[in-house]
Formats: C-alpha cells, structure tokens, sequence
C-alpha cells in the first residue's frame, strides 16, 4: 500500500493482543475500531481517511460504520469480507451493510470459502452504486492464489493494491 502511496495504520483488537482464542464481543471489537480511527485521524489528519482491513477487521469496521461510529471516512475497503462461517453458506453478517453510508470495496478470491460469490454478488448489487465488488481469480481468503492459474501471491496482493487505489481516487 505505501508504494502506491495509501498509508495505513495496523492495529489488533484486544483478544488478538492478549493471545486468546476467542474473538471479543462484537462490541468490543466495534469500539476497536473506533479507536484505531480516532488515532488515524489524529496521527494523519490532512490525509484522506479509508477504514476497513483483512476478514473480520472489514466486518467490524463495516459495523462501526453502520452505527455511524466513523465521522471523516470516506470510503470502507473490505479485503475478504467474510459473508459467512467456512464452508457454511449464509447471509447474516450482511445485514448491517444496507446502513452504511459511504462507498465500500468488496476484494474477494473466487476460492473464499468465507464468502460464497453466489450470495456476495446479489448483496453488493443491492447496496448499489454505493459499492464495487472486485473479484481476484483462483485467490482463497488469504489472497493465496493456485500455481496453475498462472498467477503468484505477489500478483493478486498487487491486484488488491491496485484496485484499492484506482477506487479510492475516485471518491468525492
């Protein structure tokens, strides 16, 4: 991301930080997020202002955003949302996104088994001109790609960055 000049700020949300199995309450993940983009805003405040990240760092930023916890951010870029549990198709942890009130960016391998394609399309058609879907070839959730697609990891990362940026310049 910095070579196409996108800064980003990483955080952890605290069961992450405290090395626990379990994922905190939606809550407390929620109020993470929160807090990683107060100090986003504060360490870069002439910068303009994405949220979102990789797998349940884009659902709950999805979710901060749908409970307007996010003043100042333009656009959520979500790398591998996860639409459902493995191998467990479902809808569900879409239900919040009809309240997001800014552009949003779906990145998604056609190998995801935490987003089945046929249940993600219909729902970003939905939300509308709002949000894009950018689906990347042979990638899984972790943008791992098949050798014999003829692409490398290094390739698809490239394609997330690229298209991440293109995006993002054309937001108001």
């Amino acid at each position: 991301m910095a070579a196409a000049r996108i800064a980003t700020l990483r955080y952890q949300f605290p069961y992450m930080e405290q090395r626990r199995g379990r994922p905190d309450a939606p809550a407390v993940l929620v109020a993470t997020v929160a807090a990683a983009l107060g100090k986003a805003k504060e360490v870069a405040a002439d910068l303009p202002l994405l949220a979102g990240g990789k797998s349940m760092g884009g659902r709950m930023s999805s979710l901060a955003a749908a409970q307007n916890l996010l003043p100042g951010v333009r656009g959520l870029v979500f790398f591998g949302f996860p639409l459902h549990p493995p191998n467990a198709p479902g809808t569900k942890r879409a239900d919040h996104l009809a309240k997001v009130p800014m552009p949003t960016l779906f990145l998604q391998g056609t190998r995801d088994t935490l987003a089945d394609l046929k249940l993600l399309e219909p729902i970003v058609k939905k939300l509308g001109a709002l949000a894009k879907l950018h689906i990347i070839e042979s990638a899984d959730h972790g943008f791992h790609v098949l050798k014999r697609s003829g692409k490398t990891d290094e390739s698809a990362l490239g394609e997330l960055v690229e298209t991440t940026a293109a995006w993002a310049g054309k937001i108001p």
